[in-house]
């Protein structure tokens, strides 16, 4: 298997360590898909013994579902719309509870071709929520076509999951980290 969040490129990679140190710790992890459709999940199940570790993912592609079934803040979204760091924070924080996993990452974002509520293709927010207050996002900066902007969102948020979870987002800036 491969080595610290450093060595692991691929989606597949992080997927498969991501899996792999949540079973070391007895572990659990639920997703919240916005713009990815699904992707991050399937890139989870791909790995072997997954459902050790996976317990689901909630595809909340409509906004209305990201409050109703996620629990976002019903305000956030009408002040702000669905790309929004806070409400990737809420979804990730939603489905970990709605799944009862100890840890829960959701994305959100507009992977075009049109920009959405004033948003330009390409803003993207992921987040992970986990035990002991962690509460984390990150906005990549993600450039080419659909397709490009959901696998890069794939990897972004299966990243920032693993550098969680390896002990390397500690030192993350306030911003990063949703703080106020």
């Amino acid at each position: 298997m491969s080595g610290g969040g450093a060595e692991v490129r691929s989606a597949a990679d992080r997927a498969a360590r991501v899996l792999e140190i949540l079973a070391e710790r007895g572990g659990t992890l639920a997703v919240a898909e916005s713009l990815t459709g699904g992707l991050v999940a399937a890139e989870l199940t791909a790995v072997p013994g997954a459902s050790r570790t996976f317990r689901g993912s909630v595809t909340a592609y409509a906004t209305d579902l990201k409050r109703d079934v996620l629990g976002v803040d019903g305000t956030l979204l009408e002040e702000r719309g669905a790309v929004d760091p806070e409400v990737a924070l809420q979804m990730a924080a939603g489905v970990r509870r709605a799944l009862g996993a100890g840890w829960g990452a959701a994305t959100t974002g507009v992977a075009g071709p049109d920009p959405q509520d004033g948003w330009p293709v390409g803003t993207v927010y992921v987040a992970v929520v986990g035990p002991e207050g962690v509460r984390k996002v990150a906005a990549p900066r993600l450039n080419g076509g659909r397709a490009d902007i959901r696998k890069e969102s794939v990897r972004s948020v299966l990243g920032l999951l693993l550098s969680e979870l390896s002990g390397n987002g500690r030192a993350q800036d306030t911003e990063q980290n949703g703080g106020n």
